[in-house]
């Protein structure tokens, strides 16, 4: 059994570090590859997706289909040996984007759905 660090990183209420089962845990790398900017990480310059920088485009079809392929390939390139993305759905509301992806785990045969959402 594999024994994953929460994100954010946390503390239970007897003070030790949190565990989440596989769902939440995976749910938490997707969320960090794709609201991490690239630059951003210091020993890791490349990862990330850029994703909040095309937030603030003029809304267009195009625009929403380039998102859509930047997440994807995102996902595949730093989460390709975890998980295998089926759809992504993007949505900019305001000043918040909700990202819904739904992906199969290489573990697990049925699909699991993920939604994750920031304001920008």
């Amino acid at each position: 059994m594999t024994v994953h660090i929460g994100f954010p990183f946390r503390v239970d209420h007897r003070g030790r570090t949190v565990s989440p089962d596989d769902e939440e845990y995976v749910r938490g790398l997707i969320e960090q590859v794709l609201f991490t900017a690239p630059g951003e990480r210091v020993n890791r310059p490349d990862f990330g997706s850029g994703l909040r920088q095309l937030l603030f485009q003029p809304a267009s079809g195009e625009l929403a289909t380039a998102i859509r392929a930047l997440v994807q390939a995102a996902l595949q390139q730093w989460l390709g040996a975890e998980i295998q993305v089926q759809t992504v759905d993007v949505v900019a509301d305001d000043a918040t984007v909700r990202v819904t992806v739904q992906y199969r785990t290489h573990s697990a045969p049925a699909p699991v759905t993920a939604v994750v959402s920031r304001a920008v």
